[in-house]
């Protein structure tokens, strides 16, 4: 279980602390508006009103005890980076802060952010990629150029085990799980020798370029 403060209750900063309780971790909360704040009270572990540009309020909350701090302001950029800022000089394990444009990311990391988010990039980037190819059902971006694909199988692997398709030296892809289309169980690390069916969906781990040239030939797969 980690300890996590979360700073301001917008959109974003609402669902990521519900998702982080549910996950079962501690979850403190603090927004200026009393309202926002009395809103997440069944989301989160403990909540304060209070504006984080003051150096008080943040010393108040004993920040060297959170795991991870999330700066999750969208309306006030000046805010964010003097709350950025104020948390790494108070000592704060890691910031995480949270960026509509690139200029902005840019100033966050000056500033003392450990990592710079864009959740409305992020997303719009995941389901652009899911829906521009036939042949996937999810899409997860991975630092560096990756990605996590949920996928058919191609046509040539139907009916032969993992090892036989040598699909990790012929194609440069690992599969991580397989998950039959009907069952929403996945099985991790399946063995060498599992044998691939045209019920399987494949949870494979590629460079983002080599996933898409591969996806992108709808003639390699199987159809349902």
């Amino acid at each position: 279980m980690k300890s996590i403060l979360i700073v301001g209750m917008g959109r974003f900063g609402h669902h990521l602390a519900k998702n982080f309780l549910e996950n079962g971790h501690d979850v403190m909360i603090i927004d200026e508006n009393e309202e926002k704040v009395e809103d997440m009270v069944p989301y989160a572990t403990s909540t304060k009103i209070g504006d984080c540009t003051k150096e008080e309020v943040l010393n108040s909350l004993g920040i060297r005890n959170f795991d991870v701090v999330f700066v999750c302001i969208g309306t006030n950029f000046q805010s964010s980076l003097e709350v950025t800022s104020l948390l790494k000089e108070l000592g704060a394990k890691r910031v995480i802060s949270k960026a509509t444009r690139d200029i902005q990311a840019k100033f966050l990391l000056r500033n003392g952010a450990d990592e710079v988010i864009y959740p409305e990039k992020d997303i719009a980037e995941k389901w652009a990629e899911r829906y521009s190819l036939d042949n996937i059902f999810d899409y997860i971006a991975l630092p560096g150029g990756f990605g996590i694909y949920e996928m058919l199988p191609l046509k040539e692997w139907i009916g032969k085990s993992i090892r036989e398709s040598n699909i990790a030296a012929k194609h440069k892809i690992s599969i991580l799980g397989i998950k039959k289309k009907t069952d929403a169980e996945m099985s991790i690390m399946p063995s060498a020798d599992y044998v691939i069916t045209n019920d399987d969906n494949l949870m494979i781990m590629a460079e983002n370029d080599t996933a898409e040239k591969l996806l992108s030939d709808n003639k390699l797969f199987v159809k349902r």
